[in-house]
């Protein structure tokens, strides 16, 4: 059987895998069948990790707005609870940017709550 050698549509392939390798540590951005390997394992960290960083984001802005509500000496199970009886339907990024960057209206928030939280 004859060899192929495909033409530029082999070449199209390995730069397309040489380009996405580009500042792969030592041989890995130089030479195809190394390159492979390092974009598939990048793609499997990449497809992991998009998970993982949901994950964080909410466990970073449990953290904002925990600390938002110490400072009313109000714990962050009472303040979340107060605001799903007070009817409040604001998702917890939310909560955080407004505790983070609008500090008297997450005040305004915590007082709305504090009958519910009693």
């Amino acid at each position: 059987m004859p060899r192929v050698k495909r033409g530029p549509a082999g070449r199209i392939k390995r730069k397309k895998i040489l380009d996405r390798a580009e500042g792969f540590f030592g041989s890995g951005h130089k030479i195809v069948k190394v390159a492979r390997e390092y974009t598939q394992r990048a793609d499997r960290y990449a497809y992991r990790d998009r998970k993982t960083r949901k994950r964080e984001m909410r466990y970073l802005w449990q953290i904002r707005i925990n600390a938002a509500c110490r400072l009313h000496n109000l714990s962050y199970s009472k303040f979340i609870s107060g605001l799903k009886r007070a009817n409040v339907e604001l998702d917890r990024k939310i909560l955080a940017d407004i505790a983070a960057r609008h500090p008297e209206h997450f005040t305004q928030l915590v007082e709305l709550v504090r009958p519910q939280a009693a």
